[in-house]
């Protein structure tokens, strides 16, 4: 199933595939604002800012997780290439729709 980052019940950004590519995502976007540390478990796991989670979610119906996996994925290549040109695809869903 896949996933997306979300801020109590509403969905703030596109589906992808896995839990990780969220994550990764909402870390380059600048949402992951720490790590804490639990006693049982030995390292430490990251942590969103605010009231931000990453949840299993149905994508909408002319949402294709993989393709926007593959479109993260491309634009990620061309800002280490030419540098960010604008806020990526994710930011700008999540910024928008917390404001």
């Amino acid at each position: 199933m896949p996933y997306a980052l979300f801020c109590n019940d509403a969905k703030l950004s596109k589906a992808y595939p896995t839990e990780a590519d969220v994550w990764k995502l909402a870390w380059k976007s600048g949402l992951v604002v720490d790590a804490v540390s639990e006693e049982d478990k030995p390292a430490p796991r990251p942590l969103l800012d605010n009231d931000y989670e990453i949840r299993p979610c149905r994508p909408d119906p002319q949402e294709d997780p993989d393709r926007n996996q593959a479109d993260a994925e491309r634009e990620a290549e061309l800002e280490l290439q030419f540098g960010p040109s604008e806020p990526s695809q994710f930011l700008e869903l999540s910024s928008s729709k917390s404001s």
